[in-house]
């Protein structure tokens, strides 16, 4: 398997290395990006690998066009394997428009195959592809032109090995007749609404503890401000107004630049400037808005008395299930689900639908109504029929 150091810098030779990919099954897929001083990822390196060849492309290059990686991507005859795709996904969907498809995500696949919760690149690199990834380039600057040849070296890492993984990784799912579970959770990433961050809703980000209307309408109206701004400047939210701010500014809602400059973490410039002065009118059109069209947290219902035993019998049963299907239990229920399957036998969670119904939903409600047992047999817990 051939892996070119030579970063691809010419739209030519990115066509030409694409246009031999087109026929490919597959082809494994990384970035490496910085967004320390930005709000959207500056992406400084693109890896793409096929069965047989593997390359680095240099998007900082002068004059290079994507396009003919966009249409690789768009490509519905060759598989993208990603591993952790969620933040690849949102570069490339902002990039092309869309979102690449059809998809394979490596650390989904292997939670679904039994590797535990959220397991690491490296950790099935190891297992799964007999290889040592060297970490130490992982956080260099990887906008600073030329690149080393370490750097390059561990960026190929990251779809070579991932080659291999995914092989493993399929054939365990073909062998388990698990493939179709893989494909479910695919749906979600490749959703283009998965990557839509509407400002309107930045404020449920801030986890707000109180219900009050009035606080909710000015921090809604505050965030929604806020992630505008961090767009169209390119820079971090946090470095407009950091999120305590955002809170304090909700609890004692400004009208005048005084007040706004009263608030910690507010300059007397920032205040007294264009941007505090848009951040006020934002604040009072909001509070001027008819109150119907105010936010509301709904929080969650306070659970019936007497639940918990019941809770807990659900966490040892989900935690049995899944050694025994060999699936990671994160995958297949939270804490919250639990709760809500412990009070309502109807409740919206993933739990008690597809694949993860079959394997633990079905026998949680059973074991609710009293269908089904845990007893302890020497070191194993066994489920034990009691009727129906």
């Amino acid at each position: 398997m051939n892996a070119d150091p030579t970063p691809i810098t010419q739209t030519e030779d990115l066509a030409r290395f694409c246009a031999s990919l087109a026929s490919a099954a597959y082809i494994t897929v990384d970035t490496e990006f910085m967004r320390e001083t930005t709000y959207w990822p500056k992406v400084c390196l693109i890896q793409i690998a096929g069965p047989d060849e593997a390359r680095v492309i240099d998007p900082l290059a002068e004059g290079l066009s994507l396009a003919p990686l966009f249409d690789l991507l768009r490509n519905r005859q060759v598989l993208k394997v990603f591993h952790a795709a969620r933040q690849d996904l949102e570069i490339f969907t902002k990039l092309m428009g869309e979102v690449p498809a059809p998809l394979f995500d490596s650390q989904v696949a292997a939670m679904v195959c039994g590797f535990g919760d959220q397991v690491s690149y490296e950790q099935l690199a190891s297992r799964l592809a007999g290889a040592q990834i060297d970490k130490s380039s992982r956080f260099t600057d990887w906008a600073r032109r030329p690149l080393t040849e370490k750097q390059i070296r561990y960026a190929l890492s990251d779809v070579t090995h991932l080659r291999k993984i995914y092989d493993k990784l399929s054939a365990r799912l073909q062998k388990t007749g698990r493939s179709d579970w893989v494909a479910e959770e695919m749906n979600l990433l490749a959703d283009p609404a998965t990557y839509e961050l509407p400002p309107e809703n930045m404020w449920r980000r801030l986890k707000p503890r109180t219900t009050k209307p009035e606080y909710l309408a000015v921090l809604q109206a505050a965030a929604a401000w806020r992630e505008i701004e961090a767009r169209n400047r390119d820079i971090p939210r946090q470095r407009i107004l950091r999120d305590e701010t955002l809170m304090e500014i909700a609890a004692h809602p400004p009208k005048t630049a005084d007040d706004l400059e009263r608030m910690r973490g507010v300059s007397k410039g920032f205040a007294e400037g264009k941007m505090g002065a848009s951040l006020l009118a934002a604040i009072a059109a909001k509070l001027a808005s008819p109150r119907e069209t105010w936010p509301v947290l709904e929080r969650e219902p306070e659970p019936p008395r007497g639940i918990g035993p019941l809770v807990e019998l659900l966490k040892v049963l989900l935690k049995m299930k899944c050694d025994d299907h060999d699936v990671a239990q994160k995958l297949v229920a939270s804490s919250s689900d639990l709760d809500k399957i412990a009070a309502d036998d109807n409740a919206d969670v993933p739990a008690l639908q597809g694949w993860r119904r079959e394997v633990f939903g079905e026998d949680a409600l059973r074991l609710k109504h009293g269908e089904l047992a845990l007893a302890a047999e020497g070191s194993r817990i066994k489920l034990v029929k009691l009727k129906g």
